[in-house]
């Protein structure tokens, strides 16, 4: 990069960045060797349950040149999804409304940050190209796309530390998307990020499922978000009642949070849409395959497929208060085609009935 003025250039990058509504850009050095030990041993103890892709591609995401080769610098963005003032995450939906996670409210996040990081690329390379012309800048682009080492990355860029719930937590909060580009830059790496859980457990005691084994440390198997997205069989019955109506994902550990107090409101793209932040179970319930595909286009939720759709449904209405609509709801899927949809549909079936004082 002979001639081209790297702190400046770095600086003009974070410019343009916030220009292009991310609330953090900063800069690494493609190197997270250093927690190779900590990934290791999460592998080790099966904490990451069925994502058998965690323990598959572990190389890369310990290597980043193996993924890209010719990495040298990794620019890490944050982009605030949180679209109502935080106060709101405090008041959660009765238990006959369907709970989803906020990220999942809105567009899918993959695409929409991967697009922002490649107008930033584009301009980083107007830059360079203005700067020295024919410059060779390489670089690729991702959101949850890779085996990257997202939350480390952001540690290192000063932009994020890792929370004890291990979510990617700023004084602004961490209702944010995360996003890095591996570029064969050689720029100046930003100080890393500190610390600033101090005492505090909240999101440990919020968990329902006491999934946060320990501080920084998270068993994946026990996590709702795993259990309504990342799990293809059954639930395990024991964990049933402690997901209470959360149909896909889980904010407990993030509501609670008082850093979540500094919030900003995030990117319109992620507004809730299609009325899914106050839906009624058994409405949702009531979607078949066509109708499951059509309103969920363009979101993240449709990439568990229906059948884990009505899996996750069927456990919320179990837990909701006995009613002829949800006892109806169900009833109407108790011959559904999928085994995995019979099982959890007579499972709450015998919750609504028990509840009732009725024989199952």
């Amino acid at each position: 990069m002979t001639g081209i003025d790297k702190p400046a250039l770095a600086g003009k990058i974070k410019r343009r960045g916030m220009e292009l509504g991310f609330s953090s850009i900063g800069i690494a050095r493609a190197d997270v060797s250093g927690a190779s030990s900590r990934l290791d041993r999460w592998l080790a103890l099966g904490r990451h349950g069925e994502m058998d892709y965690m323990a598959k591609h572990r190389g890369p995401r310990v290597a980043p040149a193996t993924l890209w080769p010719g990495a040298a610098s990794v620019i890490s963005a944050c982009l605030p999804y949180w679209p109502q003032p935080a106060a709101s995450a405090r008041r959660p939906p009765d238990g006959e409304t369907a709970r989803v996670a906020r990220y999942a409210l809105g567009r899918d996040y993959h695409r929409v940050v991967r697009r922002r990081l490649a107008r930033l690329a584009e301009y980083i390379a107007a830059e360079l190209n203005e700067a020295q012309p024919g410059f060779p800048f390489a670089y690729r682009v991702f959101s949850d796309s890779a085996p990257v080492l997202e939350v480390e990355f952001a540690a290192q860029a000063g932009v994020a530390w890792r929370g004890k719930n291990t979510l990617a937590l700023s004084r602004q909060g961490s209702w944010h998307f995360l996003g890095e580009i591996y570029t064969s830059l050689d720029l100046p790496a930003d100080a890393a990020a500190s610390g600033h859980c101090g005492s505090c457990s909240r999101c440990i005691e919020a968990c329902p499922t006491s999934a946060i084994v320990a501080p920084y440390e998270l068993d994946a198997r026990l996590c709702v978000s795993y259990l309504t997205i990342e799990l293809r069989g059954p639930i395990p019955v024991a964990l049933r009642p402690l997901i209470g109506n959360r149909i896909h994902g889980c904010d407990d550990c993030q509501s609670c949070c008082p850093w979540n107090r500094f919030a900003r409101i995030g990117d319109p793209d992620f507004a809730p849409r299609g009325g899914l932040d106050a839906a009624k179970l058994a409405d949702l319930f009531a979607w078949d395959a066509p109708e499951f595909e059509r309103r969920l286009a363009g979101s993240p939720i449709r990439r568990i497929g229906h059948e884990r759709w009505l899996r996750n449904i069927a456990v919320a209405l179990g837990n909701a208060r006995p009613s002829q609509d949800a006892e109806a709801a169900l009833l109407a899927r108790a011959s559904h085609p999928s085994a995995l949809v019979r099982e959890h549909v007579a499972w709450a079936l015998s919750r609504n009935s028990a509840a009732r004082g009725r024989p199952a």
